[in-house]
Formats: structure tokens, C-alpha cells, sequence
């Protein structure tokens, strides 16, 4: 039993720390607030409950009070709980009144920091908070008072210090916070930048003066989450922006993907800019549990000669079934091992094995060619994959006279909660590495015709043009591949 108070940090799981991950995946309970991005939200267990405590402007669905409250009530339960709090919990996050309670009554707790969006935003913006030729101090303000009073903020000492200052929660009061800086003396043409989405994929970055910063954001319609930066250091933005210089900057993808399956796809497209919206058209289902069939297979191992992966899920299900039922791996060693494409095989490859066979073409019916030229009289196949997979590979073997069989180790489970994310059809390409997320993705979006689909290969791009999509097929049927095939399509 504890809670932990764990910081988010500005945007994506990139700025997660390490500590902040390992609470997260061990956690029972999770409050979480409305800027936690989706990516962050799913490294936590499906076993765990997950509680949206996330306040906007004006409008608490869930009162602090009973936020706290709900902190107690959990962690009495004797679960591990933790407050998922964006930016870091002690920077004007409330962390300190949500500990309170806490410690009136016992309960043990940690607070893992985070990465405040003060400075990230400088970060990302290229603007460097501090500068031994113009900034030797750093000055965080909060623009938002309690009960949504006028802030009382002293402009005429912050106007002395003559360092960097820094306004989170402030673009209601963007006008307020200029006309006070200036009219405290500071000087009108004093450089200012406003940084909207911090250190996410759709942030957007605006520079100006002092006098001019509030029509700016006006202009451009900047709405919350937004910091504003004051002072000289501004002047470097031009220069030291390394975000806004990523290649794929304000391209938005919509990456459709198997749940939990770890999505490098999406991690690869965020690495060069881009927006990406996650949707776990299906999730998976083990089918692992006491009697099953991979268990009783399991018992005669000896029997087979080959043991064949068609995905990445599988060998990942596979060996995890091992090691929870202490199986001795050393059992496999008289077995060749095949995977359907290259991907498959790395995750064969970080178990410390070896694989033997890999067809030129990445699809079920060249692994089972390939696999009867391969497979002697008398060998048989132990066929790891998903239930109702791809019938090629059994058929081809079938018709060829080769013995295996089909060991259904899990199941993917059709799941359209994220249909939302792509009602609008706001995205520039959708993602696809394999049919069945294309038919998930069909049904859950909306004029089809419009879509610009990248496919990772041609059975997958038969069946978004079924749909009616625009269709662009990977040179190679890899992860990268599809990258390098966006990159192409956006220049």
C-alpha cells in the first residue's frame, strides 16, 4: 500500500522518467490528469484502474477535494496508487495539498519528480532560460491564483531582477502579464515567445516583443497549454530550434496497431516530428491459461523438428509461457526455429536463439514454400500464432504433405473505443502493417476514399484498397521501410 505522486512531464513518454515508468507498470490505481498524453496512458497495466481527474479552465469534473479523498480511500483498499500529475507535482500542480490528507492518516507515499513544462517549452523553443552574457536568473510565475482570482504578481521586483521569466497557466492573462512587465519599467521591445503543446508533436512556437506578444497569440489563437517566456535569452530561438527543424514536423499520422504490441513504428515517426495518434484496433488475448493447448504440446516438444513464429506477439507469448512455467528453454534445442520477416525474428533473437529461416517475402504462403523445401520425411511443424490466423501457411503445407500443428497461442480481440481520435479524418496518412488493422480501422473511420494509406505490404495494401484508400506500399516490408515511404511522400 502507497501512493506515489509522479510527475508526467510535459508531453510523451520520452520525458517519463525511468522511475516514474517502473511506478507506472506496477501501479493498481492511477489518477490521472487531462494532459497526459495517450502514449504515457499506455504503459499501464490493462489490470489497472484508471480514474480521468483532469481539470480544464473553469471546469473540475472532479473537485480537489475529492481528489484527495479518493487518494485515501484507494491506498486504505491496500493498493498502490499513483497521482499522474503533468509537468512536475510541486511546481504549481497542487501536489503538496494532495499529500496533506495523506499524511494526517499515515498512509506512505513517494513523489517522483517531472519534467515542468517551464522548462521544456524553453527547451524545445531553443531558448536557453539562463545565459552568462544576459540571464543569470530564472523566475517561474503562475498566472492562474486560487479561485480564480487576479493573480497577485509584483512586476516591479520581477522588473529589477533583469533575468528570465517564465508564466505557466497564462494566456487568459497574456495581456495582464505584458502590460504589467511594461508598465514596471521593463522595456516594451524587450523580446518574449509563446510556446503552445509543449515539447509535443503539434507544438507551436511564436516569438515577438513584450508589446506585441498578446496580439500575436490572439492572432494565431493560442489556447492552454501554453507558457510564455520573457527576456533577453528569447533572442537565441532562431538559432538553437532543433525541434521545428525535424522533418516530418506538423504531419499528423494515425499509426493503426495491435495492443500491446510496442509500437517502433509510432516511436520512429515521433523521433522525426511527427504528430502520431495511436489506435489499438485490436488487442490480444493469451490463450495461456491451465489446460491449454500450447501447454499440452508443450509436454511432447520432442515430436517436432521445426518451430515456426508468424509475428512478433507470438514469440513474445511463446517464451513469456516458458518462463511462467519454468520450462527449461535447453528443451528447444533440437528444434530449428522460422519466422515469417525479419521483425519476427529479432524478438526470436533477443532470447539468445538463433533463426534458421527467414523467406525473401514476408507473408504466410512464402514461409510455407520455403518451409517444404526445407522440411525432411518424417519432420513435423509446431506452428506458434494467433487463433483464426492467415490460412496460406496451413494450406500450403497441407497440400505439400507436410505434418505440423496450428497452436493457437492467443487471439486478437476487436476493439473500436479509439474511434473518436479519427472521426474527424484530421491526419495526413494512416498506418497499416497488417490487414486485419485496416478492417478495424474501416470500420471505425469515415470517407474512406480520402484516406492516404502506407501499407508495410501488399496483402495489407489489397485490403485498404478494397476500401477505397489511396494506397502507397513500403519498398521493404519493415518498419523503416514504411518510414523512408512517408518521408518520400512529404517532401
Amino acid at each position: 500500500m502507497k501512493v506515489t505522486l509522479v510527475g508526467a512531464g510535459p508531453g510523451g513518454k520520452g520525458l517519463l522518467t525511468l522511475r516514474g515508468l517502473e511506478v507506472l507498470q506496477t501501479s493498481d490505481v492511477v489518477l490521472y490528469d487531462r494532459f497526459v498524453s495517450e502514449d504515457i496512458l499506455a504503459v499501464i497495466p490493462d489490470s489497472a484502474e484508471k480514474i480521468d481527474v483532469g481539470k480544464h479552465m473553469g471546469n473540475h469534473p472532479v473537485p480537489q477535494r475529492e481528489i484527495n479523498e479518493l487518494l485515501l480511500e484507494k491506498a486504505r483498499q491496500g493498493k498502490n496508487v499513483v497521482r499522474l500529475k503533468g509537468g512536475d507535482p510541486f511546481v504549481f500542480a497542487r501536489g503538496g495539498e494532495e499529500l496533506e490528507l495523506l499524511a494526517e492518516n499515515n498512509i506512505p507515499f513517494e513523489v517522483v519528480p517531472g519534467i515542468s513544462s517551464a522548462i521544456a517549452a524553453a527547451a524545445y523553443a531553443g531558448i536557453p532560460l539562463t545565459h552568462r552574457d544576459c540571464a543569470s536568473s530564472l523566475h517561474m510565475i503562475t498566472a492562474h491564483a486560487k479561485n480564480n482570482e487576479k493573480p497577485n504578481i509584483d512586476f516591479v521586483t520581477l522588473a529589477k531582477l533583469n533575468g528570465t521569466l517564465v508564466f505557466l497557466m497564462g494566456v487568459a492573462a497574456i495581456g495582464d502579464i505584458c502590460e504589467g512587465c511594461i508598465s514596471a519599467g521593463m522595456d516594451k521591445a524587450m523580446p518574449a515567445a509563446i510556446v503552445e503543446n509543449t515539447a509535443t508533436n503539434s507544438q507551436r512556437k511564436f516569438l515577438g516583443t513584450l508589446a506585441a506578444l498578446p496580439e500575436i497569440a490572439r492572432t494565431n489563437d493560442v489556447k492552454s497549454p501554453a507558457v510564455i517566456i520573457i527576456g533577453k535569452v528569447c533572442e537565441f530561438s532562431a538559432r538553437y530550434d532543433w525541434f521545428s527543424r525535424k522533418p516530418l514536423r506538423n504531419k499528423r499520422i494515425i499509426v493503426a496497431r495491435v495492443k500491446p504490441e510496442a509500437s517502433k513504428l509510432s516511436d520512429s515517426l515521433r523521433e522525426l516530428g511527427c504528430d502520431v495518434v495511436e489506435m489499438p484496433c485490436l488487442r490480444i488475448v493469451p490463450h495461456t491459461g491451465p489446460g491449454c493447448m500450447l501447454g499440452k504440446k508443450l509436454e511432447n516438444i520432442k515430436d517436432y523438428s521445426w518451430l515456426v513464429f508468424t509475428s512478433g506477439v507470438g514469440v513474445n507469448i511463446f517464451f513469456e509461457y516458458l518462463i511462467e512455467n519454468e520450462i527449461d528453454i535447453r528443451e528447444l534445442s533440437s528444434l530449428k526455429i522460422a519466422c515469417v520477416g525479419i521483425e519476427t525474428g529479432k524478438e526470436v533473437k533477443k532470447h539468445g536463439i538463433k533463426v534458421d529461416y527467414i523467406p525473401a517475402e514476408y507473408n504466410g504462403a512464402a514461409l510455407a514454400q520455403g518451409l517444404t523445401g526445407l522440411v525432411k520425411n518424417g519432420e513435423k511443424l509446431f506452428i506458434a500464432r494467433a487463433k483464426d490466423a492467415d490460412k496460406d501457411l496451413t494450406r500450403i503445407l497441407a497440400e505439400a504433405g507436410t505434418a505440423f500443428d496450428d497452436v493457437p497461442i492467443y487471439e486478437k480481440a476487436r476493439d473500436i473505443a479509439t474511434a473518436n481520435a479519427i472521426a474527424a479524418n484530421d491526419f495526413d496518412f494512416a498506418t497499416f502493417t497488417s490487414p486485419s488493422a485496416v478492417e478495424c480501422f474501416a470500420k471505425a473511420a469515415t470517407q474512406l476514399g480520402k484516406i492516404k494509406a502506407v501499407c508495410i505490404a501488399e496483402k495489407t495494401a489489397a485490403a485498404a484498397r478494397a476500401h477505397g484508400m489511396e494506397v502507397h506500399v513500403s519498398a521493404e516490408a519493415t518498419v523503416m521501410s514504411m518510414v523512408e515511404k512517408i518521408k518520400e511522400l512529404s517532401t
